[in-house]
């Protein structure tokens, strides 16, 4: 395993698996607008080959009871990632009704977005740091858009958080050189087309992250 931890996120074949072996975390996308979004049979067999020890990542987006309710019913699952505009409130009842660990994400753009970092730091077992995506955009996240990441920098909060949006191999050193984040995340950067994950790429990214 590399020291730094990696997720990689949005995968949707067993090849991807293999490729993502070295990182500490995979994710699986359940979000139909997403070119990475899975059916419940299908990430229920891509997680059922995923090796003892690696952290399986659910991406969900306002998702309702029912909606989780059925999905780990079905997959074998061990983080639920929330990516939509869940409150701190929906952040700690998914906690309690599911007793898995959640990671929110919290999108940024400018130094006015920082103190939703501490609010979510008081109910989440982890912070996901993205990009705040464009009014516009139809996506949460893996958008491949960076933040300032110079915004992070010395800044600490109250349980793990990883670094996401953007993130390439070629850029990925200097995002940890500039935010000192122990964790990262990417999805688009390791891909040869849209939602198609590279293993080049995705070796490139992990050795990159160091």
């Amino acid at each position: 395993m590399a020291e730094r931890r990696v997720k990689i996120c949005g995968l949707t074949r067993p090849a991807d698996l293999l490729s993502a072996r070295d990182a500490a975390y995979v994710g699986f996308v359940f979000f139909a607008k997403s070119p990475r979004h899975l059916t419940l049979p299908a990430a229920a067999t891509l997680a059922g080959d995923v090796p003892v020890g690696q952290c399986k990542v659910a991406l969900t987006v306002n998702a309702e009871d029912a909606t989780l309710d059925a999905l780990l019913e079905a997959v074998p699952i061990d983080m639920l990632q929330l990516h939509g505009s869940e409150t701190p409130e929906r952040v700690g009842q998914v906690r309690e009704r599911y007793g898995l660990p959640v990671m929110k994400a919290i999108g940024i753009a400018d130094e006015g977005d920082l103190a939703a970092l501490a609010d979510y730091g008081k109910v989440a077992d982890q912070l996901l740091v993205d990009a705040k995506p464009p009014k516009d955009a139809a996506l949460p996240g893996g958008n491949g858009l960076a933040f300032d990441w110079r915004l992070l920098a010395g800044r600490r909060w109250p349980v793990p958080w990883m670094l996401a949006g953007g993130l390439t191999p070629d850029n990925v050193a200097e995002a940890v050189r500039l935010t000192g984040a122990r964790q990262v995340d990417v999805s688009s950067g390791v891909e040869s087309a849209l939602g198609v994950k590279d293993s080049a790429r995705i070796a490139a990214f992990i050795g990159a992250a160091g």
